[in-house]
């Protein structure tokens, strides 16, 4: 039998691999994007001689006060680039040493150009919303990368380092980067992360792999306390984290936690997709993720209701898993939480730099020639949205001042990360972001459409103030789809990964809370935000009571697995699939 020849490349083919090319060359970034956005900005600022003469008289007056400074600063009086400005003050500056000529100087007239170029792309009538907020975006990249305070000979911090070091400081540094890039060039993690091992002093708290499939596998937690809940929590992760950033050293493990409180809690770990996992789909993520767990976790603890926990993405798909249930008049879930998860994507926040139809395009052509997403291209995306803090503050601090941070959990579970299948990716980012038919009730499960407005099971939503991932107030729309009776929504302090892993006990974390019952009228998020009174501390043991409310009488401890109706103890946690590189 002759083999069948392969199918001939279609135009369409040879224009995803040219796509594909153009993101090798340009890391990743839609320069159709960018073009796009100065050209929208350009030609409307050219049919605006008001703007135009505002922008040319600004830029004097910035001049002049830069002069000015300069010719004060000449005395050698000690003056803060800040002085006689109601400019926020700059962490970048704040140190005695730049109240010192030139370096004053250096700061005040990179501020004022700072100044001059935000106000330049932006209130230019004509340009889009999301021009602007582009053009922002660009400009705030490029101003990051030009600080003063990102180079040896402008930064009075570094040179007297370097002189009280006589260079010894520039020798770590040398050989810092010299490490890293060898590190990068062999695929190794940073590091550091040596010190961290799963099952030692990462992902240690004690449980067994019950199941697993070609997506999942279901970790049970072992109890600690002679009686539990009677409903478990089934944990959704994110697949673009591995999941032990729920279970990190003792003293950060939300599930060690939680067990300890009396709580049968079961986790899914998710496999690190490949190549040969490229047309996994968000179907396969909801039917062999989500419902498989469920149908796992219900029968080992039959005749119980379940918590759903979903964080990140994950919670996304708790939520149009809880959504298909409701549809199918399935009532196994007692309660949904979600922690930092969207269901409304109308307003994304900064991630929708680079969710545009030019972005996704040239996104999607990378995928499809690899299979996968790698986890660096995602990383590179979240660096960019905070290049101050997570791109230019560790070059100095790791190249120019020659001082590594210690590692900490966090920093080496952040440092472990995944990669996304093609199909999945695509769909997510298409028809979740681009298109948000989740909250357009346009988004069809097995084939058949979907509905937020049918869940109506009690849910506890958790946003974090100064998260670039989810912002709280895209988080908080989900107010605006679901019919539940009980939704309370909490707002802590912190980022998408700090804000929700701080600890039973956190002094430096404070939160609002407040509840809603399905009759009391929709308060906008700056209303909540003023009727909410803020608590001080960690939100954890806010939540744990809510669960507890929420559950019936305690119980004996459940088996670990039910070998007899297929769900035996394969191993020990973390099990195989958190190991996957």
């Amino acid at each position: 039998m002759s083999k069948k020849k392969p199918e001939a490349p279609t135009p369409h083919d040879f224009d995803r691999e040219f796509r594909a090319q153009v993101a090798q060359m340009t890391a990743g970034l839609a320069p159709t994007a960018f073009t796009t956005a100065w050209a929208d900005w350009a030609m409307h600022l050219a049919m605006a001689p008001t703007k135009q003469a505002a922008i040319q008289r600004e830029a004097i007056e910035r001049a002049q006060d830069t002069w000015n400074f300069a010719i004060k600063a000449l005395s050698g009086e000690a003056i803060s680039p800040g002085e006689g400005t109601e400019a926020k003050p700059d962490r970048r500056f704040a140190a005695p040493d730049w109240t010192q000529f030139p370096f004053n100087v250096y700061a005040r007239a990179y501020k004022n150009v700072e100044g001059m170029l935000n106000d330049a792309v932006t209130d230019v009538g004509g340009v889009t919303e999301y021009h602007e907020k582009l053009l922002e975006f660009a400009v705030r990249m490029l101003l990051d990368g030009t600080s003063p305070s990102n180079f040896l000979a402008s930064n009075p911090e570094l040179l007297a380092l370097t002189r009280n070091e006589e260079g010894q400081n520039l020798v770590r540094g040398l050989e810092n980067f010299v490490e890293d890039l060898r590190r990068t060039v062999n695929g190794e993690a940073p590091a550091g992360t040596e010190d961290f091992e799963l099952g030692k002093n990462l992902a240690i708290t004690p449980g067994k792999v019950v199941f697993r499939n070609e997506l999942i596998e279901l970790i049970q937690y072992e109890p600690t306390t002679p009686q539990v809940g009677a409903e478990p929590l089934l944990v959704v992760p994110a697949w673009i984290m591995k999941y032990y950033i729920l279970d990190l050293s003792p003293k950060n493990s939300m599930v060690k936690y939680l067990v300890d409180k009396g709580h049968t809690v079961f986790m899914v770990s998710w496999k690190n997709p490949d190549e040969s996992d490229r047309d996994v789909g968000m179907d396969d993520y909801v039917q062999k993720g989500f419902m498989a767990a469920l149908d796992a976790v219900t029968t080992i603890v039959p005749k119980q209701k379940v918590h759903g926990v979903g964080y990140c993405i994950g919670g996304t798909l708790l939520s149009i898993g809880a959504a298909t249930l409701a549809r199918d008049g399935d009532d196994r879930l007692a309660s949904v939480t979600l922690f930092a998860a969207q269901t409304d994507f109308s307003e994304p926040g900064e991630l929708a730099f680079f969710i545009n139809p030019s972005q996704l395009a040239l996104l999607e052509a990378t995928m499809h020639k690899k299979g996968v997403l790698e986890s660096k291209q995602m990383a590179g995306a979240f660096t960019l949205l905070r290049s101050q803090d997570l791109l230019w503050a560790p070059i100095i601090e790791n190249y120019l001042k020659g001082q590594r941070s210690p590692m900490i959990d966090l920093m080496a579970w952040n440092a472990d990360a995944t990669r996304m299948p093609w199909r999945m990716h695509s769909e997510y980012l298409y028809r979740l972001y681009l298109d948000n038919e989740l909250a357009t009730n346009r988004f069809p499960v097995g084939g058949k459409l979907i509905r937020m407005s049918d869940v109506t099971v009690p849910m506890f939503i958790v946003g974090t103030e100064t998260d670039h991932v989810a912002p709280w107030k895209s988080v908080y729309k989900i107010d605006n789809l679901v019919r539940s009776d009980d939704f309370t929504f909490l707002l802590t302090s912190g980022g998408h990964n700090a804000g929700i892993i701080s600890g039973p006990v956190h002094p430096k974390r404070r939160y609002r809370k407040l509840t809603r019952r399905l009759a009391d009228p929709h308060l906008a998020p700056e209303d909540w935000m003023e009727k909410a009174e803020q608590q001080q501390g960690s939100w954890w043991p806010a939540w744990e009571q809510w669960l507890v409310d929420h559950s019936t009488a305690s119980t004996k401890p459940p088996a670990m697995g039910a070998s007899r109706k297929g769900y035996g103890v394969l191993e020990d946690a973390p099990g195989q699939y958190v190991r996957q590189r």
